[in-house]
């Protein structure tokens, strides 16, 4: 069992530098994806307190929830549909500042008020997508895009 620890007094790219490299020490010699993944959620769940964090698999064509911290969620997104099903479909990153200005957002819960999302790439097409949502308006930015990417980065050698 491994001790996450990390000092929310940091600015948040210090806390991201402090996170990574004890998320990948949390994760060494366990080779179950859904076991780290649930483990990499409620850690950055608790790190951030964001309102909700998860990952979706891209299956039979489609986004299906996979490990996450929060309420309840979306089951599945179609490709191109909402800001998950629009970054698998343009292979990159979203920031939504506002998401009732995101030309068709898909609303799994109405306390959601901003949300980023990153694909998780591998073999130059995505396989999952990391999704945050916050109940703050502009509540992602750069710093969180950075580090969320770099994550996105390790977890694709998990698949």
């Amino acid at each position: 069992m491994h001790l996450v620890n990390v000092n929310d007094a940091l600015s948040k790219e210090e806390q991201y530098l402090s996170l990574l490299p004890q998320i990948e020490a949390l994760c060494e010699g366990e080779q179950d994806i859904i076991a780290n993944l649930s483990n990499i959620a409620a850690l950055l769940k608790q790190q951030f307190n964001w309102w909700w964090i998860g990952f979706y698999f891209v299956k039979n064509n489609e986004l299906v929830l996979g490990p996450f911290q929060g309420p309840v969620a979306c089951t599945r997104i179609q490709f191109g549909k909402g800001v998950c099903g629009t970054s698998w479909q343009n292979k990159s990153s979203i920031i939504v500042d506002d998401v009732e200005q995101f030309p068709g957002h898909i609303a799994c819960s109405s306390q959601s008020k901003s949300e980023i999302v990153i694909p998780i790439i591998k073999n130059n097409e995505v396989i999952a997508v990391i999704d945050v949502d916050s109940e703050h308006l502009s509540h992602f930015d750069d710093t969180d895009e950075k580090y969320l990417t770099k994550l996105s980065e390790y977890i694709s050698g998990f698949f």
